[in-house]
């Protein structure tokens, strides 16, 4: 049995996937329990009244595509978070198994985790270093328990990347015992390459993508989950039939167009040279304790007086998110990049200007 799946809950490795009604496109559909006419206003290509198709093949193949990986390696659902959920209930049994998580960064591995009741193993990044992580420390604090290892890159809240080499590094360390699940949601406002290309050499590596930030689709909910072919086999067992619908697969493949593609680029410069703009800007602003690097859409700042900063903005009209809640971010605050006319007035208000 392939170690890759050997660590996951013996119940899931035994589990029969439900059985959902055959897809053939190209016949009368009435075995699937469907209204046969359209609701008012549905202006989709393939009809809302119908399922879409259970695990969509051709959204696959085209995601699959786009991120150079074959379609064994890729299971698309809603938003990174379901994927999230996916890898701990396939792989955490209740009250006996674990996760590691770095924090300060996304929440949702750890309210994951506990809903699962799966223990969460803290392992703070380095603030001093510019909240980089150590592999070392990561690896000794890992106990037979654990089964998975979530790192953030370019992690949120912070925005900093992590090392590359770091990461591989710790997968390699690992290998037989836990998988590394690297969460590249804002990957394209950062330089250099995603690591989907290291996968095929570290496969107790697991690489999380979105089209909700780059390429503008929060509102859709499509995220993947780039991995060797036996976790991704294993975690389509699990996955909800029909879980991506229709709007939100048309609206991917209508994302994947060329001159689509040529627009996130564009506007992933933009928002790179807006970001760069903002965090000097903000550098020399009264009250600004420190601002931090950034690789992503957004600027974690620290203020001397984050909540009157807070009030300051909200009457202006903008929301920033605030971070103070967070270990070791008492003064901080999230900014998003938004377009340069919001960035003018986000200055603005910082500055007391509005």
């Amino acid at each position: 049995m392939n170690w890759l799946t050997e660590i996951a809950r013996p119940e899931i490795r035994a589990l029969k996937a439900y059985q959902h009604a055959v897809w053939e496109p190209g016949l009368i559909r009435l075995h699937a329990n469907e209204l046969p006419w359209r609701a008012a206003g549905d202006a989709s290509i393939a009809g809302l009244n119908r399922y879409p198709e259970p695990h969509p093949h051709q959204l696959t193949a085209a995601l699959a595509h786009f991120y150079g990986v074959g379609p064994e390696m890729l299971l698309a659902g809603r938003g990174s978070d379901e994927l999230i959920d996916l890898l701990i209930r396939s792989y955490c049994r209740a009250g006996q198994d674990a996760v590691i998580i770095c924090p300060p960064t996304f929440g949702m591995y750890g309210v994951a985790a506990r809903i699962q009741g799966a223990r969460v193993l803290e392992v703070p990044l380095q603030r001093d270093a510019g909240y980089r992580f150590d592999p070392v420390v990561l690896a000794e604090r890992r106990d037979p328990g654990v089964k998975l290892v979530f790192l953030c890159s370019p992690n949120n809240p912070t925005g900093n990347r992590l090392d590359s080499e770091a990461i591989l590094g710790l997968a390699r360390a690992l290998e037989g015992r836990a998988l590394v699940v690297v969460d590249e949601a804002y990957v394209e406002f950062a330089d250099g390459p995603s690591l989907t290309a290291a996968i095929s050499d570290h496969p107790g590596m697991v690489v999380l993508r979105t089209l909700s930030k780059a390429h503008g689709l929060a509102g859709a909910r499509c995220g993947a989950l780039l991995g060797h072919a036996a976790v991704v086999a294993l975690l389509r067992k699990v996955i909800q039939p029909y879980a991506v619908t229709q709007l939100t697969i048309e609206a991917v493949f209508r994302a994947l167009e060329p001159a689509a593609l040529e627009q996130s680029r564009g506007r992933a410069a933009t928002l790179r040279a807006e970001r760069a703009r903002v965090a000097a800007a903000l550098t020399g602003s009264h009250g600004v304790l420190k601002v931090w690097p950034s690789d992503a859409n957004f600027l974690l700042v620290e203020f001397q007086d984050a909540a009157a900063i807070l009030q300051r903005t909200h009457a202006a009209g903008l929301l920033v998110r605030d971070m103070r809640a967070a270990a070791g971010l008492a003064r901080a605050l999230r900014i998003s990049i938004g377009s340069p006319e919001q960035n003018d007035w986000l200055l603005a208000s910082v500055r007391g200007l509005q």
